[in-house]
């Protein structure tokens, strides 16, 4: 049996580690400092090390220093924030294995475990083990306690199509445009194709495109030298930079000003990036995967998109359906986020009551995977008893659980304007509603009524 020592001082995050790896068939210990590690290095062996970076005591790359000067031979995979995946890139040039960022994705995990020990019989677990049966109020099992946060995939034939999209599209260097509505998990389809590529061992960096100001993206994107401009108090490295080897992930690319378009496509085409206020152009090599819940050709017809940029980024797309549109897997998200929310909030939730999973069934989820979670983590915190029950859940899905959408076809823009206008009618005038019945969020619904002139 492999053995683990994980090295962390978030007790409760550890605590979930150990019982997951556990379960998975590893003997694992635990400790919290760096000293710690280092007394039951000196004690016991281990196949392996699972080290946070930051620790009260020190940090992991003080621990890998430690066993590089006693000459010890142990793997070491580094966990870290994905705001500091410099520093774990420091950590494997010093000798770690390889690293992580947090929150964890088990998948990668098990995936890095199984590449880093060496275990006679092969690999020690594989991905599919991961899927696990929905519990319902007819079948009472406990939680489990702790246990690592995934994502399901899910059984549906849009999910199995969609997963063989990624499956096929993963191991090429092809720029992909993940498109879907907000709150469908694009950031995680796309996390996926990066740890499905031949560049998973390098960085993975996500630039939110809606949160950057029109004049810091060239910042954001390629970087600055000290005092090139106001507030310019040191060098900046920029994602691209960042992610040098590995993947770049521009979420929401829509919404760049044509101005930052231009510099992105001269960046792609040339596979060059200038920091601002430097003379000199850094090479790249990072593979590019975009976002968008918005119609992208409109855009350019519009004049607000490049269309030679929109060819750039989009060598293949990758849409991923609503949550209204995969009813085979909604049991499985709802019983995968209770299971979360049992974790952060120390409850022990055993499932929901059939008129919750019948509320869940015929609701329509206008925002998706992240509306479900948020419901579910709600309805955990009130819960008092073993089930969730309608009592305990949000107003908007018990309002009018059985109201379907409109259904608003995104990609016919001459039938669109019409099937706005009609659910605004519908909902009075009440645009939270008017959304929540065309199956989009609030922030769509305005871009729209702004892009058709409606009032």
């Amino acid at each position: 049996m492999p053995s683990i020592l994980i090295l962390e001082d978030d007790i409760t995050f550890s605590l979930m580690l150990k019982t997951w790896l556990g379960r998975k068939g590893f003997e694992v210990s635990s400790v919290s400092s760096v000293s710690d590690a280092r007394s039951r290095i000196e004690d016991a062996s281990f196949d392996l090390i699972l080290s946070d970076l930051r620790l009260p005591d020190g940090d992991g790359i003080d621990l890998l220093k430690w066993i590089k000067e006693n000459n010890i031979v142990i793997p070491l995979i580094m966990m870290t924030s994905y705001a500091e995946i410099q520093t774990a890139v420091q950590a494997i040039k010093l000798g770690a294995s390889d690293y992580i960022a947090k929150p964890l994705n088990p998948e990668e995990l098990l995936g890095k475990i199984n590449d880093v020990i060496k275990a006679e019989a092969g690999p020690v677990a594989s991905a599919a083990e991961l899927s696990r049966p929905v519990r319902s109020a007819k079948r009472p099992e406990p939680s489990g306690g702790t246990h690592c946060q995934y994502y399901v995939e899910g059984k549906s034939p849009v999910a199995r199509q969609l997963y063989e999209h990624v499956r096929l599209v993963a191991p090429t260097d092809m720029s992909v445009l993940v498109t879907g509505s907000s709150g469908t998990g694009k950031e995680y389809v796309a996390r996926r194709i990066h740890e499905q590529s031949n560049r998973r061992k390098a960085p993975f960096i996500a630039v939110d495109c809606g949160a950057i100001p029109k004049d810091l993206a060239a910042s954001e994107f390629f970087g600055h030298v000290k005092g090139s401009f106001t507030g310019a108090i040191d060098n900046k490295e920029g994602a691209f930079v960042a992610a040098q080897g590995g993947t770049i992930f521009l979420d929401e690319i829509g919404n760049l000003s044509y101005e930052v378009q231009v510099q992105l496509l001269r960046a792609l085409q040339e596979r060059k990036v200038k920091p601002v206020g430097s003379n000199q152009e850094i090479a790249i090599n990072v593979r590019l995967i975009s976002a968008t819940n918005e119609n992208l050709r409109t855009a350019i017809d519009k004049g607000d998109f490049r269309e030679d940029l929109y060819h750039r980024i989009n060598e293949f797309t990758v849409r991923i359906p609503d949550l209204k549109e995969r009813k085979e897997d909604l049991l499985l998200f709802a019983d995968n986020f209770l299971d979360q929310a049992n974790m952060e909030l120390h409850k022990d939730i055993i499932g929901f009551d059939n008129e919750v999973i019948r509320i869940f069934q015929s609701y329509a989820w206008p925002g998706n995977l992240r509306q479900m979670k948020n419901a579910i983590k709600y309805a955990t915190l009130l819960t008092a008893g073993r089930y969730i029950t309608r009592n305990e859940l949000p107003e908007e899905l018990v309002a009018n659980p059985v109201s379907a959408p409109v259904n608003i076809q995104l990609k016919n823009e001459t039938h669109e304007c019409e099937m706005i206008k009609r659910a605004l009618q519908e909902a009075g005038n009440n645009k939270t509603r008017a959304a929540r019945l065309l199956g989009i969020d609030r922030k769509t619904l305005y871009n729209k009524l702004k892009a058709y002139g409606i009032v």
